[in-house]
């Protein structure tokens, strides 16, 4: 079983990811030749982009392999291991640092946008559940990263890991949200036009101006008649976001 921790330089991490960090070897010979965990992360990777994160199982994977599923149990120990490995299989490498002398903001915005670009390619990511801090190789790197893009800031390294943590969430939610809606489009069978457009006749309807007069102003603005291109959301929020993140720099940066 993989499920064994160790304190040989991974600080009591599972057995398969000190592997993915080189801690330790893989097994080389597994129940069936040629079974190893970039093989079981890559099975599980292709279900949950074809499938959705559910159709993840133990069970699933070892059919799709063509081994039973104790033998996968040799190389990952839970469920919850196998998603930390899949996200960092299919988060990938970060970015290739900016050119030097590249501001704190258009270091972020690029980590920002590439980001969301992964969560873009694999929305399964995003019904995985938070297990803890980054632990596994690539999601490090990306880590660090962010941390060198606010090297120049002069902000403490609490306020560093506080503003990674505040863009993370917001481009993680941002994503989020943007999958939900385009699944409830998808869903309806019309467009975003015809989607939109419906709902503010439903909102026009529900919303007496006397009880509800701000929504009934911007209801009458027309800005609700039709849908923003794609990504004004994400830039809106970002640009805010960064905004606030300058006046702490300007703040406290200095001392």
């Amino acid at each position: 079983m993989a499920d064994d921790k160790s304190e040989g330089g991974g600080g009591f991490l599972p057995a398969s990811i000190e592997a993915a960090w080189g801690l330790r070897e893989r097994p080389s010979k597994g129940p069936k030749p040629g079974l190893t965990l970039d093989r079981i992360v890559a099975a599980a990777i292709g279900i949950a982009s074809a499938e959705g994160l559910d159709a993840v199982s133990m069970g699933r994977i070892a059919k799709e392999l063509g081994v039973s599923p104790m033998s996968l149990y040799r190389y990952v120990g839970a469920k919850s291991e196998l998603y930390v490995l899949m996200q960092d299989v299919a988060t990938g490498a970060p970015p290739a640092p900016l050119p030097a002398g590249t501001g704190w903001r258009e270091g972020i915005e690029h980590w920002s946008w590439a980001i969301r670009e992964v969560y873009h390619r694999n929305l399964w990511m995003l019904r995985v559940p938070l297990s803890g801090p980054p632990a596994t190789p690539n999601t490090v790197a990306w880590w660090e990263r962010a941390m060198e893009a606010l090297e120049g800031t002069g902000l403490d390294e609490g306020a560093k890991i506080s503003v990674i943590m505040l863009v993370g969430g917001f481009v993680r939610n941002e994503a989020l949200m943007m999958a939900d809606l385009a699944a409830v489009i998808s869903a309806s069978g019309q467009g975003p036009e015809e989607v939109l457009a419906r709902y503010g006749q439903t909102l026009r309807r529900l919303a007496d101006p006397a009880r509800y007069p701000a929504v009934a102003r911007m209801l009458d603005s027309g800005v609700m008649d039709e849908p923003d291109e794609p990504d004004y959301e994400f830039r809106f929020g970002l640009e805010r976001i960064l905004d606030g993140v300058a006046l702490l720099v300007e703040r406290e940066g200095g001392k």
